[in-house]
Formats: structure tokens, sequence, C-alpha cells
């Protein structure tokens, strides 16, 4: 599925302590959009979508939308803070394309069972 950093945990974890208590779960998806192709889109959600795939990663319990999976497969997402700010980045096998941003990305072909349309 996804890889998440030990930064990156710790810094979801801090950004969900000061959520509404009800939002239990980090939701990642991939929508169309962005200055490539799809854009990553993350945020803290009270339960799950039926179709979400589920996991728990250091006590955070992750929800991937199933019609992302396919773009999102393998990604690590890492949190570091440097010279040029701090920040989550993606690193996804899938993206053949890489917007200045780091938001956003292109694949060649819609994989299979992929369809990210908004």
């Amino acid at each position: 599925m996804i890889h998440l950093s030990p930064t990156a945990v710790r810094e979801l974890n801090r950004i969900q302590s000061k959520q509404d208590a009800s939002a239990k779960w980090f939701r990642l998806k991939a929508e169309r959009g962005g200055c490539s192709q799809f854009v990553y889109e993350m945020a803290f959600v009270c339960a799950p979508q039926p179709d979400d795939r589920q996991c728990e990663c250091e006590g955070l319990n992750v929800a991937i939308d199933a019609a992302s999976l396919p773009y999102l497969e393998g990604l690590t997402l890492d949190y570091t803070e440097d010279l040029m700010g701090a920040g989550f980045r993606f690193r996804n096998p899938n993206a053949i394309q890489v917007c200045g941003c780091g938001n956003s990305f292109a694949v060649t072909e819609v994989p299979a069972g992929g369809d990210c349309a908004s």
C-alpha cells in the first residue's frame, strides 16, 4: 500500500491532535488537477468511505480512496524541515513527472482499476 516515514507519522499525529476529536482517520487520495495531471489530497475525517482501503501505521488510522490506490501504490510520504521550508514530501514510484510544487504528478497511463475523475 503506502509507507509513512516516522517524521510523517509524528507530524500527522501533531496535526490530528489539533483537529476535531472525531476526525480519527487520515485520508489520502489523488484527484485530477494541479500543475501536472493529478494532485495529492490529504485530510482528517471521521470515518473512512465504504470502498476505502484501510490500514494502521504506528497508531495512525489511514484510509486510501479506492479509485486513487493504483496511483498511490508504493508511495512514501515523508515530512521534512529544511532551508526550503517544512512540508510533506511525496515519493511516488508511479509518477513519471512531478511538478515543482511537489504536490502534483503525472503518470504514463491510468493503472488498471484506476478511475480518478473529479
